[in-house]
């Protein structure tokens, strides 16, 4: 009898209620036992099944899942949505002869918590644990335990008083109690303890610190006594880093933009991977809904899904929100303490010691991935070497109408995720991450030391180090909906923390240029130095470029004479402007799709004043690095961020 013979049969019915209400089939004899030498695993699940109010059809499409993904009959029941946990652990339990145990003292587990944060992070089904009150020792089983041992208690009766049945759920938040402490230290001090030097807990090192103070009173005392020569070598130095963000744009521009091409579709294997998805949450209650929803249209198995929403634990508001939403059984609510830096990468940090994943990716709490995102980039990993250790995805903007700040913002992720990035990876050079849509190996990310909970923009350092270690960071084809700042109020605190972590990132890199250089090669050296100092120092000297023409037009305007110095000026800054202006028209026109480059006229009125806005959030970046390095802005999503609805035209 084929499997298709098994699963159409139509069986009888039985009077007589059942856990999952309604009626429950009588058994089919013959079809069950065709249906186990198919599958053996249904052999010893039949009465739980029946417990449950499973029917046979639908038992034989869980026993057809779990040997297609490489999984357990329960795993596939629970992820299919025919029982919860709780429901199998409690009809194994009764089936046994057991009692089911529904709360765990976390402080009573006879383990250590190296051993604890162990089983939290591992794939395999979680084995027996024991607790102790002091007087009495009793064994807690998952479910699939207290079913193997059936058997067992059959010969050994004596056993069940000191058995428990326990639903992973309870054991997974018993465990997590128990090593909260170790699971906050290591995500705070991790990288700090194994590599000090690539962790940005120290602002600057002893050398650093002392040139930024030469610097500091050296520029002023040489303003005062030559100040022409003065700015006019500060010019030189400032139109050096701005035109060489310049030349970047148009090498981008001259290669062309080709998207990644997405790698052909192949026979999906019967045994995926673990794929574990991060989502760091804070204040983020009026999205939860859409987000859960997001999340549930992945294509991927869900019984191989391990989605953690990451949380605050004093955020209750966001976990209320959740719960509420009701998310299905692979997604799990992550509450991070309130010790260390309170910053996304620290929550991601706390997170990824909880995930079962080989591969890792991450989301913001406002993203729409496409559903097939993580089978392209599943497929990117398994044709290249371990020494791929990152895919980026692109980001698009799905709310670039709404307000002149967000059609810009929107210009500029097209010319960074379609233009700039793909052509980095295509030249094997240093790719900055962006803050989502990152997917990792996850062997790879843990010898890096995961991500630096002290830098505001862990994803751009994060993309240095996972280089410096010999690894590769490419770009994948299938989008990341986002949404992006509609308003002054939330695009500056968000671009000033951008600009920080750069100018982070780039004092921890260059605490040893000689070792970034040799670790990097000339090429991506010289990209770091242009994306990360460059890109601030560019937009902050911006205005100066601005103020020095208007200065010079005025001059020769009222019948001044110009001098050498103010010719040299005049047409160094409108080279300066115009390319500045032009290659970033040119990027961005070029990534856009054709079917969307309607309007981009406004995009380019408005560019002056948009890079006005950089400037600023650029110098308020200087000022928040000295006095508070580790703040995180948060960026507002939903209703809070959004610009007030013009009325109808």
């Amino acid at each position: 009898m084929s499997y298709f013979e098994v699963s159409s049969f139509e069986p009888q019915r039985r009077n007589g209620a059942v856990p999952g209400g309604g009626s429950s089939p009588l058994p089919d004899t013959t079809a069950r036992k065709a249906a186990d030498l198919i599958f053996p695993q249904l052999s010893t699940w039949w009465p739980i099944f029946e417990r449950l109010g499973i029917s046979d059809e639908k038992a034989v499409t869980i026993a057809a899942a779990a040997e297609r993904n490489g999984t357990t009959l329960k795993e596939e029941a629970v992820a299919q949505g025919h029982a919860t946990a709780h429901d199998i652990a409690r009809a194994v339990a009764a089936n046994a002869g057991l009692d089911a145990q529904g709360e765990v003292d976390a402080d009573a587990l006879v383990l250590g918590d190296n051993q604890a944060a162990m089983i939290l992070a591992s794939d395999r089904p979680m084995p027996p644990l024991r607790v102790s009150d002091g007087a009495d020792t009793r064994v807690l089983l998952h479910s699939l335990e207290a079913q193997k041992l059936t058997r067992r208690l059959r010969e050994m009766p004596q056993l069940a008083s000191r058995l428990r049945v326990v639903a992973s759920p309870i054991l997974r938040a018993a465990l997590m109690r128990r090593v909260s402490s170790l699971l906050g230290n290591i995500a705070t001090f991790d990288l700090f303890t194994r590599y000090p030097d690539y962790s940005a807990r120290t602002v600057v090192n002893a050398w650093q610190g002392s040139v930024v103070g030469a610097l500091a009173i050296g520029v002023p005392a040489a303003m005062w006594t030559w100040p022409t020569a003065t700015f006019a070598v500060l010019h030189v130095v400032f139109s050096f880093f701005f035109l060489s963000c310049v030349c970047l744009r148009f090498a981008a521009v001259a290669s062309g933009v080709n998207p990644p091409v997405r790698a052909e579709e192949q026979p999906i294997p019967v045994d995926l991977p673990v794929y574990s998805v991060l989502v760091a949450l804070y204040r983020e209650a009026e999205i939860a809904g859409e987000l859960v929803a997001s999340l549930s249209r992945i294509a991927w198995p869900a019984s191989k899904l391990d989605i953690k929403l990451v949380c605050e634990a004093d955020d209750a508001e966001t976990i209320a929100a959740l719960r509420a939403a009701r998310p299905p059984s692979y997604m799990e609510i992550v509450e991070v303490p309130n010790f260390g830096p309170r910053t996304k990468p620290k929550a991601l940090n706390y997170a990824l010691q909880t995930c079962r994943g080989s591969l890792v990716v991450l989301y913001d709490a406002e993203d729409r991935p496409h559903p097939d995102q993580l089978i392209e980039a599943w497929q990117r990993f398994s044709t290249n070497d371990e020494r791929l250790a990152c895919l980026q995805a692109p980001l698009e903007i799905a709310n670039g109408h709404r307000s002149w700040i967000a059609r810009s913002f929107a210009f500029e992720y097209a010319a960074l995720f379609r233009g700039l990035l793909p052509w980095l990876s295509r030249h094997r050079l240093m790719l900055p991450l962006g803050g989502t849509s990152n997917h990792f190996r996850r062997s790879a990310l843990e010898s890096v030391g995961r991500w630096d909970p002290f830098n505001v923009t862990e994803d751009a350092d994060l993309g240095a180090r996972l280089m410096r270690f010999g690894y590769r960071t490419e770009t994948i084809s299938l989008p990341t909906l986002e949404d992006a700042p509609e308003t002054a109020r939330v695009w500056i605190p968000q671009r000033t923390r951008w600009f920080k972590g750069w100018l982070q990132t780039w004092l921890v890199h260059m605490r040893n240029p000689a070792a970034f250089y040799r670790q990097l090669g000339p090429k991506s050296f010289l990209i770091a130095q242009v994306l990360f100092g460059g890109m601030v120092l560019s937009a902050a000297v911006h205005p100066v470029f601005i103020g020095t023409m208007s200065w010079v037009a005025i001059s020769l305007a009222t019948g001044h004479t110009l001098s050498t110095l103010q010719s040299s000026l005049l047409v160094v800054d409108t080279v300066n402007i115009i390319a500045g202006y032009v290659s970033f028209w040119m990027l961005g026109r070029l990534a856009t799709p054709p079917d969307k480059r309607r309007g981009l006229w406004k995009v380019i009125a408005v560019t002056p004043l948009y890079w006005l806005m950089m400037s600023y959030a650029a110098w308020r970046s200087i000022v928040h690095l000295y006095r508070m390095p580790h703040l995180w802005e948060k960026t507002p999503h939903g209703a809070a961020a959004r610009a007030p609805s013009r009325p109808a035209e």
